[in-house]
């Protein structure tokens, strides 16, 4: 019988994910990862979307209880922090906008929580992800979900051959609503919850709130300029602000205005239009490549999660991306997943580097 650890978050996804593994005949050990201080007395906050609120913990455990599951709560808070909010604030204080939740399943769930589930003589690791994993040759590769329009591989394709091969996502084969039918069909009390929303550990008050309080020298008051060097306003600190963003500017001016640069240098903020967004190139840096090299024919990019693909090629040994046609640049700290031209596999991507 083989041991396999699962990563229960208190949803309905992860809730199905243990039964299923269960069932199939496997030795089954659920985790509940303590990420964050969640609740007042951990001098934190109470969320009840959080994935590591008392309310999502005390669910887990009722589902693995449920199907003779043991079920234990371990504490990753220090592994999260450093391997993951340290780098969100160090991404915002440089002018980027990173995405934490990358980082969440590279460094925890199939980092820290695969080096304890090795440790408990686990083979594998399963999670409730909407994604797959293919054998290509001798190399592992994410495939994409049956549910295109729940597909995660775009949070994950940064994962390495040995956490691929030690991946297990039993629900990416199913739709979102197979999977909360099966979960009724199973009496899960799970089965009709809502999903999680948001970064986890910002809080109540925002991605801004938390900003502030962790890193408030980020927030020095500076100029607001056009392009041409034209000052229109003042801000409150960078990190208030993404490149492409258009809402919440506070300028009133007679064409719709972006901003297009965060420049450290001089503390300001730089607008304008939306044809300065434009690129048909982003520089990577970081990549990684499942089938062990960059791919050499035509792929279809995603620059932001759910958005629409674009075709491309992969350029200067991987450390480059030509759009076929212009496409608003990402800010950098976000990623750029690559899939094959029918997108059924990831095959990897790299994160947006700052303009040369």
């Amino acid at each position: 019988m083989t041991r396999i650890v699962v990563g229960m978050s208190g949803g309905v996804d992860s809730s199905l994910t243990a039964w299923l593994v269960h069932e199939r005949g496997d030795e089954v050990v659920g985790i509940t990862m303590k990420l964050w201080p969640c609740a007042e007395e951990d001098g934190g906050f109470t969320r009840e979307d959080a994935c590591c609120s008392p309310t999502e913990t005390v669910d887990a455990r009722a589902v693995a209880r449920a199907r003779g599951i043991p079920h234990y709560v371990i504490d990753m808070e220090q592994e999260f922090r450093q391997g993951v909010v340290a780098g969100f604030l160090a991404g915002y204080q440089a002018g980027e906008t990173p995405n934490p939740c990358i980082r969440c399943n590279e460094k925890v769930k199939f980092g820290a929580l695969w080096s304890h589930a090795r440790s408990l003589g686990a083979s594998r690791v399963a999670t409730g992800h909407y994604a797959r994993v293919a054998q290509v040759f001798d190399r592992h590769v994410l495939r994409t979900a049956v549910d295109s329009g729940k597909d995660q591989t775009y949070f994950l394709f940064s994962l390495t051959q040995d956490q691929l091969a030690a991946a297990d996502f039993p629900v990416g084969g199913m739709t979102k609503d197979q999977v909360r039918e099966a979960a009724r069909v199973r009496n899960l009390v799970t089965a009709d919850k809502h999903e999680s929303q948001d970064i986890c550990f910002v809080g109540t008050g925002g991605t801004e709130a938390f900003l502030r309080s962790e890193i408030p020298d980020a927030f020095r008051p500076g100029d607001i300029c056009l392009e041409n060097g034209q000052r229109l306003g003042r801000h409150e600190g960078l990190a208030a602000y993404t490149i492409g963003q258009r809402k919440g500017l506070g300028i009133a001016w007679h064409e719709p205005l972006f901003v297009t640069r965060l420049d450290l240098a001089s503390n300001t903020v730089v607008l304008g239009p939306r044809a300065s967004l434009l690129t048909t190139t982003i520089r990577l840096r970081d990549p990684t490549w499942h089938l062990g090299e960059p791919p050499s024919e035509d792929v279809l990019v995603r620059v932001r999660h759910r958005g629409t693909p674009i075709r491309a090629r992969i350029v200067n040994d991987g450390l480059g991306v030509e759009l076929s046609e212009p496409t608003a640049r990402p800010s950098a700290g976000q990623a750029c997943v690559v899939y094959d031209q029918r997108m059924e596999l990831c095959l990897g991507g790299g994160w947006v580097a700052p303009r040369g």
